[in-house]
């Protein structure tokens, strides 16, 4: 097994392009567990962790850049006020050894139904930016995930890194497990709240063949309270089942389909009051940015 370590994204696209089948590595975490199962090892190893430009994340306007190469520890410590759904996922990944070498890129790459960033992405409306040296696109996150593990970057591409807005409402994130971290989730649910907009976006994860969003439960934000009071029984319902049709989950060691479909349905209900009570906190929400200025 080849093992390749450039120390500029320049010189990673180059390395990419000449092996294809090399598989970028930054924290390894996923590619380990693989290894030590009995996996077979790729043909080349392309490890990432001496590319600095990736270790950054910065504000740009009403949006923030993470680079592939930030870990959630990260996500957790320093971006918790700005991307607060993401922070909430990143806590139930793994250990705090894990948390701190794993990486949202390695999650994208994994591409993995059950990944616990993923609702909060589709939730969030992320933009996954992918390079290589023919050049570099933007894919919506709607249309980066291609099937089970699998993902739309070509051969020859890297993440670079991800953006999503700063958020614009309040954000939640949950998921059913045998335990808070270090599990693979059962089903999970992210939901994001667009205060200016008033709109909702849901994303699921563990309950279909790829993580998803929730189309038509979004649709039934006009019915929210956005101006304060108690969520609807009836709406709250409403926008539970709606989660729960957008599935199709399976049965397998961790839970069966029917089981799956019900906790969804549970946790939709959950994320989404959780959210609006933060709305009818004492916060004050920017029309523009979404930025509290309480």
């Amino acid at each position: 097994m080849e093992f390749v370590r450039p120390t500029t994204f320049a010189d990673a696209l180059a390395e990419k392009a000449a092996r294809p089948q090399a598989v970028p590595i930054l924290g390894g975490t996923d590619l380990m567990v693989g290894l030590n199962a009995g996996h077979p090892p790729p043909p080349a190893l392309l490890d990432l962790t001496a590319v600095a430009e990736l270790d950054a994340w910065a504000v740009d306007d009403d949006e923030v850049w993470i680079g592939a190469g930030v870990t959630y520890r990260r996500l957790i410590t320093e971006l918790g006020t700005l991307c607060p759904g993401l922070a909430l996922a990143a806590r139930t990944v793994g250990s705090p050894q894990i948390r701190n070498r794993a990486t949202l890129a390695g999650n994208l790459g994994t591409a993995s139904p059950g990944g616990d960033t993923h609702p909060v992405l589709l939730a969030t409306g992320a933009v996954v930016e992918a390079a290589s040296v023919r050049g570099q696109r933007a894919i919506p996150i709607d249309d980066f995930y291609a099937g089970v593990k699998r993902h739309a970057l070509a051969p020859d591409e890297l993440i670079r890194g991800v953006r999503l807005p700063i958020r614009r409402g309040p954000q939640q994130f949950a998921k059913v497990g045998t335990r808070n971290a270090m599990v693979i989730a059962v089903c999970s649910v992210a939901v994001a709240l667009d205060v200016a907009r008033r709109t909702v976006r849901v994303g699921v994860g563990s309950v279909a063949p790829t993580p998803r969003r929730a189309l038509a439960a979004e649709d039934l934000a006009s019915g929210l309270p956005w101006d304060g009071g108690p969520l609807d029984d009836d709406v709250a319902r409403r926008f539970g089942a709606a989660v729960a049709a957008a599935t199709a989950p399976i049965d397998d060691v961790r839970g069966t389909a029917a089981y799956r479909r019900h906790s969804v349905e549970v946790l939709a209900r959950r994320t989404l009051a959780w959210a609006l009570a933060d709305l009818d906190r004492s916060e004050a929400w920017d029309g523009m940015t979404g930025r509290s200025e309480a």
